[in-house]
């Protein structure tokens, strides 16, 4: 993790969690959660969750062992996450892929360059864990999501026309992938 301070003398930075959030954090999180559910980008969820469910879902990603979780702040406060689900043990064929999830910075924190931050910080961290791809889906609406995939390379390979159901309407996802080690499939 590095901080990094911007003209407007607001400091930024991203970091990978490793132990337990303290209660402030574990707060912070869930309140940036509510703000992104609340502004339609709440992966998965519709309606804001009651906060001890969230709070618990919050504890179970940090102990979870096929999950990481990476954090953003925005000057100490935490603003917005995406995790990397791990491919499961047994599978050996799929063993070099992450799939990306849960990826979102509060409304209140955006403009900061915070999300691409992230997505920086979750590729350094595969590819010295030794992962080759990302995968990853996102609702057709978030146009701002899918640009800044885009712009960093992820390419799009897909469409889900059933993917998500909310508010009474259904949405299709976009399916895009990102090769993080080429020598991966040179072997």
């Amino acid at each position: 993790m590095s901080d990094i301070k911007l003209k407007n003398d607001a400091t930024v930075s991203v970091e990978f969690v490793e132990e337990q959030l303290t209660e402030n954090d574990l707060n912070d999180l869930c309140d940036a959660t509510d703000a992104a559910i609340e502004d339609g980008g709440g992966f998965g969820w519709v309606e804001l969750p009651v906060r001890e469910a969230l709070e618990s879902y919050w504890r179970g990603v940090i102990t979870a062992p096929t999950r990481q979780l990476f954090i953003a702040r925005l000057d100490g406060v935490i603003c917005g996450t995406t995790q990397l689900v791990l491919p499961p043990k047994n599978n050996e064929a799929q063993g070099h892929a992450v799939q990306l999830t849960t990826n979102f910075i509060a409304p209140w924190a955006r403009g900061y360059g915070l999300a691409k931050m992230l997505l920086e910080e979750v590729e350094k961290k595969s590819f010295h864990d030794g992962y080759a791809v990302i995968n990853l889906d996102v609702r057709e609406n978030m146009d701002e999501a899918i640009s800044l995939y885009k712009s960093i390379g992820y390419e799009e390979f897909g469409t889900h026309p059933y993917s998500v159901r909310a508010k009474g309407k259904t949405l299709k996802s976009t399916y895009f992938y990102k090769v993080i080690n080429k020598k991966f499939f040179e072997q």
